[in-house]
């Protein structure tokens, strides 16, 4: 047997290859609770497609609101830089996750038919981490606090975040020691939603006509409307997935299905950034 035919031995190269007592990569990851999290409720095939894909990304979620919030109190200290890089790494989180509807597209009308009883009442609709994240960015609508009241500490997660300013809230503030804004913008209650304003709208359209001299807000407001862009066309693939798989049927939550879908592709987190444009 030539050298070349000589099956490799990572050990002689340094490999850690025993592992009785010490941590291993599944022991840092936590693999065994991770891999058997997977509970179908049906025989078929396709549900673990399902139960995975909705896994994953819960898990990218709980990712994004670790960035968002570092990235609002690093912004709130006058942190540009690190702020920038978080919410750079949120917009491509987002992107990971608009290429997981691609995987869940691949499941047909018939197979998803299969399964679909068993889902009960349950719905991404009621993912509290998806709604952490609208009330992080600014998109405070209280009535969506109603499925989350049978747990007290999921409910309290939500209702402080309501307490606090939102990310959007923090970059007009920042704004404001540049372009100053109206009371009633930097004074507003944060747990309502945010509406947008022509003295703001004027701020960040003056902004974006010096971008050399304010560089930085020009940056900020860039990174903002990059993150929604991911934002949009999550939910639009959710709109287009769903339609395709079970075309205009409710809800497994109760919603109208695609038809609140769509509703939901009408919310702009940062309105005024996305219509100075025709002002330009």
């Amino acid at each position: 047997m030539t050298p070349a035919d000589t099956p490799y031995n990572p050990a002689k190269d340094g490999a850690q290859m025993s592992f009785d007592g010490r941590m291993s990569y599944g022991d840092y990851l936590d693999l065994d609770k991770i891999l058997t999290a997977q509970h179908p409720k049906s025989d078929a095939h396709d549900e673990m497609l399902f139960i995975i894909q909705h896994q994953t990304s819960e898990l990218w979620m709980r990712l994004a609101l670790h960035e968002l919030g570092a990235a609002r109190d690093t912004l709130s200290d006058g942190r540009f830089g690190p702020a920038f890089k978080m919410l750079a790494r949120v917009a491509r989180i987002f992107e990971q996750l608009n290429n997981a509807w691609d995987v869940l597209r691949t499941m047909t009308p018939a197979e998803y038919t299969r399964f679909r009883e068993t889902l009960g009442q349950s719905s991404g609709f009621q993912s509290w981490q998806y709604r952490l994240i609208e009330f992080t960015l600014g998109n405070r609508n209280q009535a969506m606090l109603k499925p989350h009241e049978h747990r007290a500490d999921i409910y309290d997660k939500l209702t402080q975040e309501l307490s606090r300013p939102s990310l959007y809230d923090v970059a007009l503030r920042t704004l404001h020691g540049t372009m100053p804004l109206p009371e009633a913008v930097l004074k507003r209650d944060p747990s309502v939603p945010y509406e947008a304003s022509d003295e703001v709208r004027a701020a960040w359209a003056a902004i974006y006509r010096d971008p050399d001299t304010h560089w930085q807000l020009y940056e900020l407001a860039e990174k903002l409307v990059d993150f929604e862009d991911y934002f949009r066309r999550w939910r639009f693939n959710h709109v287009t997935t769903v339609e395709r798989i079970i075309g205009f049927k409710r809800g497994s939550g109760g919603t109208s299905g695609v038809a609140y879908l769509r509703r939901m592709l009408e919310v702009e987190l940062f309105p005024e950034l996305w219509h100075l444009r025709t002002d330009l």
